[in-house]
């Protein structure tokens, strides 16, 4: 079936300028997969640039298997960031305000920044030599669509689900701290919490074996996408959540701790 990209594209810009849901595209367009996915989100991206837009990285989703099964998506997506939904916490704290997202969900992630641009490679080392610093970050993520039932193809298209991202104190990745970066990058426990309570833990590994295989992944996935633009210096890289995605609200105060990767985590109040 010949997808309506031009349509589709129409009808996510949409739902994100309002703040609505509408159905999963993939109930409603037989065979919508997630190279249409992408082909609309790369609709939807060119629109965003003509508009004044001005992308400043990439988020990868789905690269936490662990809560594959939940979510009924079985692969790694990415989509690019912008200038105004990513912010920078100083001192490790920030406020957002959550009118701006649909079924807002919060991630505590590993960000990257890159000072080369990444070849396509299958070795996490390599992947972590191409990067500048290391910082704590909370992506905001949304859903478009209704209690968060979708398939991965539909996560594609409607922005890679993100809303926004907040971005800690960094760490630079040094000839000096790299391979010591490398070795706890896999192992390291992270904890996020919710006022004073412990909601969720996870372990770098969850993310792909790590947030450098999942910048290696990235890198592999985007060379064979003719339609968008190679890793390259000055990006900001988001490599998907170490724990499971939690519902937020108005008025909650969150937390994260990095243990033993030396990061300063960072505290979000959602107002």
């Amino acid at each position: 079936m010949l997808i309506d990209t031009a349509s589709l594209s129409d009808e996510l810009i949409a739902a994100y300028d309002s703040t609505k849901t509408l159905p999963p595209i993939s109930v409603r367009v037989p065979g919508f997969a997630v190279a249409d996915g992408y082909d609309v989100l790369a609709a939807i991206e060119e629109r965003r640039r003509r508009q004044g837009w001005q992308e400043v990285g990439r988020k990868i989703g789905f690269t936490n298997r662990t809560i594959w099964a939940r979510y009924g998506v079985w692969e790694p997506i990415w989509a690019h960031m912008w200038a105004h939904t990513v912010h920078v916490a100083l001192d490790g704290k920030a406020r957002l305000n959550l009118a701006q997202f649909v079924q807002p969900r919060i991630e505590p992630e590993v960000v990257f920044r890159l000072k080369t641009p990444v070849p396509p490679t299958d070795d996490p080392s390599l992947a972590l030599a191409c990067v500048d610093w290391i910082a704590p970050g909370f992506e905001i993520v949304q859903s478009h669509f209704p209690d968060w039932k979708f398939a991965a193809p539909d996560c594609v298209a409607a922005f890679g689900l993100h809303g926004a991202l907040i971005v800690g104190s960094p760490v630079p990745v040094t000839d000096q701290n790299r391979d010591r970066m490398a070795a706890l990058l896999p192992t390291f426990e992270l904890t996020l919490r919710r006022g004073d309570a412990v909601v969720d833990t996870g372990v770098g590994a969850n993310v792909l074996d790590g947030p450098p295989a999942a910048l290696a992944h990235l890198a592999r996935v985007v060379a064979g996408q003719p339609q968008f633009a190679p890793l390259t210096a000055g990006e900001i890289v988001t490599t998907g959540t170490i724990t499971d995605a939690w519902t937020v609200a108005f008025g909650e105060t969150w937390s994260s701790d990095y243990g033993a990767l030396g990061l300063g985590g960072l505290t979000l109040t959602f107002v």
